[in-house]
């Protein structure tokens, strides 16, 4: 299910990367395309912290996945 959540926020970045650029093309406003690509760094942040590994080498999202097993 983690996975799908963590595809699904990818999927989202990609669309408001592609939505921004399309708005900026259009309407040549700068403000909510720049506000779009924001949040698609922060959505595509939130994914890299989840799934990067830690200097001890464990992955977050391993230790959520395990303890939601656990129940």
């Amino acid at each position: 299910m983690t996975d799908l959540v963590l595809a699904i926020v990818m999927l989202a970045a990609v669309a408001l990367v592609a939505g921004a650029f399309v708005l900026w093309r259009r309407t040549g406003e700068v403000r909510n395309p720049a506000l779009m690509v924001l949040l698609a760094a922060i959505a595509i942040a939130n994914v890299l912290i989840w799934t990067l590994p830690t200097e001890s080498g464990r992955v977050p999202i391993a230790e959520v996945r395990a303890a939601g097993e656990g129940r």
